[in-house]
């Protein structure tokens, strides 16, 4: 085994056809051996004890000319990228079984190999389970656990896909719902139905919290695929501050960043472009994208790549016109100072709300030293202070958002910061009488010995930005085609 291993992770050159789907593409993911995969399915068989068994639907295939992504659920217990794949986990006898469709011939003639149930054999050694079987047969095999009563836990949150995250996967839902001519539920919805339908004896339980809580903390192969990813983010946004100049559109850098992520081995983008300039930035998750830059416009880009089901999340802002004007320096500056008090203060084995306090302190006397051009703005940095100052009140009250399989990461934590978890922060300072918002994002591991800035690389001062935006950027050295350009 660990010489096909070895195989897959010098891409295949010599491996057998069996086991490529296409040359030199492999049909089971490099990144993580199968005894990791063993290793998450085992909390899994000690969280539902030997009278529960697991049931995880995978993700369908998908609509359109659109590769098809494993949903994140499926993909963290076994590694199986295959369209109407399941995995069933019996606490009992702690084994795993996946059923998969049956071989399409014509299919695989026109897009190449795919892992099937005749590759029963290989799939075994390739995701370390116990038993593969076709599909067709999940349902007679489901009736010996429902003749003994067996309870089913299976994830009742809907599934995280292609740039999906469970809050907005959750909003996908009650927006359905909500719709009178649409009004169906949830495809998680359904499966928890057909399966009391179909086994009225079996209690059904949602395995969600106990998936979120194994997500929390992060193995040294998940951290170094979120590395990846936060290194590929960075380098974009790097690119952003070398091409950005009045007259370029929002999309443009859009496209930039695309090309930095695809070009280094990302599988997508962990979430639409937040490419927002001018006022644009007012909306924290604006995406549009289609505004003309103008000399004097602050921009805002949070934009990041899914690496191998793994994420990033990082957001810096630059001055279009590559120099900080007065009103930007003064507002920045003062929510820099704020925001590298909070990095500063973040460290292993201590509560979200002590580093809130700590770094408040620092906040407040910034803001007694500080002098602002406009009312306006020192109301805003009082504000912000007073904001921060309630929140750090909050016992429960969290640094930012995890992040990891997901952009907005599951798993819900009160405690001291462990070694393995995965966030960002991004506070934000807000001056509503002229629509300006101000926001930095940066992801942090928290290691045994000390928090890991990831994206520190990547300049967040104003003289470390204004120098990077003097050097030339790939946009200018390709400019956009103006023929026919209306």
């Amino acid at each position: 085994m660990k010489k096909l291993r070895l195989l897959i992770a010098l891409g295949l050159l010599i491996a057998p056809a069996s086991v490529l789907a296409q040359e030199g593409f492999p049909l089971f993911t490099p990144d993580f051996p199968p005894e990791e995969f063993a290793a998450r399915r085992a909390k899994v068989y000690d969280a539902i004890g030997e009278n529960g068994i697991a049931l995880v639907q995978g993700a369908a295939s998908p609509a359109g000319y659109t590769r098809f992504r494993q949903s994140n659920e499926f993909y963290y217990l076994c590694g199986i990228e295959v369209p109407h794949a399941y995995l069933l986990l019996d606490g009992a006898a702690r084994r795993a079984t996946v059923y998969l469709p049956h071989r399409n011939e014509g299919r695989e003639r026109g897009e190449g190999k795919m892992l099937s149930a005749e590759d029963g054999d290989l799939v075994r050694q390739l995701a370390g389970v116990d038993g593969v079987f076709g599909n067709d047969l999940l349902n007679e095999h489901l009736v010996r656990f429902a003749f003994f009563k067996r309870t089913v836990y299976t994830p009742y949150s809907p599934a995280e896909g292609f740039a999906m995250s469970r809050d907005l996967a959750l909003r996908v839902v009650a927006d359905r719902a909500a719709d009178p001519f649409d009004g169906v539920p949830s495809r998680e919805g359904m499966f928890v139905q057909t399966l009391r339908a179909r086994f009225p004896v079996i209690e059904v339980k949602d395995l969600s919290p106990t998936l979120d809580q194994l997500r929390l903390i992060k193995s040294a192969r998940e951290i170094a695929l979120l590395r990846k990813a936060t290194r590929l983010s960075g380098l974009a946004l790097m690119e952003a501050m070398r091409s950005t100049e009045p007259g370029i559109q929002e999309y443009e850098l859009d496209a930039m960043a695309k090309y930095v992520y695809y070009r280094n081995g990302a599988q997508g983008e962990s979430y639409y472009s937040l490419i927002a300039s001018g006022r644009n930035a007012w909306y924290p998750h604006y995406n549009v994208g289609k505004r003309r830059m103008e000399d004097g416009d602050f921009l805002l880009m949070d934009f990041a790549p899914d690496v191998g089901y793994y994420q990033s999340d990082l957001t810096r802002m630059m001055p279009v016109n590559g120099k900080f004007n007065p009103w930007q320096r003064e507002l920045y500056g003062f929510y820099l100072g704020c925001y590298q008090a909070i990095l500063k203060a973040i460290r292993p084995g201590v509560t979200p709300q002590a580093i809130k306090l700590e770094a408040l302190k620092v906040m407040e006397q910034l803001l007694a030293s500080s002098k602002f051009s406009k009312p306006i703005y020192e109301k805003a940095a009082q504000q912000f202070v007073t904001s921060y100052a309630a929140s750090a009140k909050n016992p429960r009250a969290g640094l930012g958002h995890w992040v990891g399989m997901a952009t907005h990461d599951v798993g819900e934590y009160g405690g001291p910061l462990r070694a393995g978890m995965v966030f960002t922060i991004e506070p934000a300072l807000t001056v509503p009488e002229e629509k300006i918002y101000v926001r930095l994002e940066d992801m942090i591991v928290i290691t045994d010995t000390k928090a890991e800035i990831l994206s520190d690389f990547v300049p967040m001062d104003m003289d470390g930005i204004e120098r990077l935006m003097k050097e030339d950027g790939m946009l200018q050295r390709y400019p956009r085609d103006t023929e026919n350009n209306h």
